[in-house]
């Protein structure tokens, strides 16, 4: 009987386990942990958003593989866990932005956009018959109280940041990014903070990694040259010297 009773907390999303818990929630957030990392960093003037793209075959083209979606001209957001979670995410704040700016015609504050996705994703944990969205997004977004860097996860929950990682290796890189972050740092300084968060992780392979940079200006996805522009420096080169010396 005691069996039966935790089978039932384990596959409801709508109970609660006798010490509070929602395991479909847990669940979901496991998904996100087990998903490529994302990185956002808010800058003096923009907000920085960084992703890792896992290429699993050769025969991939790694340009189909999308982890930073744009939502409006002034709104994008990184993903990590299911994709196609994430896409729903996407498809319901670009919605939301495109409603706020037909009947107030001005544009959607982030941080609205964010009590929007929160409350949407929160639904999805307290009615029968559904399941958690199985991603995190950052939610980035540069309107009248200037950069906004914002995280929503799979409980509906919304908290704001100066920098943060989602996605597998959280830790590692967010306390890279602790190490490095200063509040009036520049464009180019956050994009080789978070470039170097990942390379550290990821033991300097950055090849498939996505970047885009959310200003005043909109949204600007970098190219591969400009992401290997700022690429922290490797120590090949001395560990080549250090060899010959030898």
């Amino acid at each position: 009987m005691q069996q039966n009773e935790q089978m039932a907390y384990d596959r409801g999303s709508t109970i609660f386990s006798p010490d509070g818990r929602l395991y479909q929630v847990e669940y979901a957030r496991e998904a996100v942990k087990r998903g490529s990392v994302s990185v956002g960093i808010k800058t003096e003037d923009a907000v920085v958003l960084l992703a890792e793209k896992r290429v699993s075959s050769d025969l991939l083209v790694s340009d189909t593989i999308e982890k930073i979606y744009q939502v409006d001209d002034h709104l994008a957001v990184a993903a990590s866990g299911h994709v196609a979670d994430a896409r729903q995410l996407v498809e319901f704040a670009r919605r939301e932005s495109q409603r706020n700016t037909y009947m107030y015609e001005e544009p959607l504050e982030t941080d609205t956009l964010a009590k929007a996705l929160g409350d949407h994703i929160q639904q999805y944990t307290q009615y029968g018959g559904t399941r958690p969205f199985g991603c995190a997004l950052l939610i980035a977004g540069t309107t009248r109280h200037g950069p906004e860097l914002i995280e929503s996860e799979p409980s509906g929950a919304i908290i704001g940041y100066k920098a943060a990682g989602i996605g597998e290796g959280r830790a590692e890189v967010e306390e890279a990014l602790e190490d490095g972050y200063e509040e009036d740092m520049s464009v180019d300084k956050g994009i080789e903070l978070g470039l170097s968060a990942l390379y550290e992780r990821d033991d300097g392979d950055l090849e498939a990694t996505e970047a885009a940079v959310v200003s005043e200006d909109g949204v600007r996805h970098l190219s591969h040259e400009e992401v290997q522009e700022h690429a922290p420096e490797t120590e090949e080169g001395d560990d080549e010297d250090d060899e010959t010396e030898e």
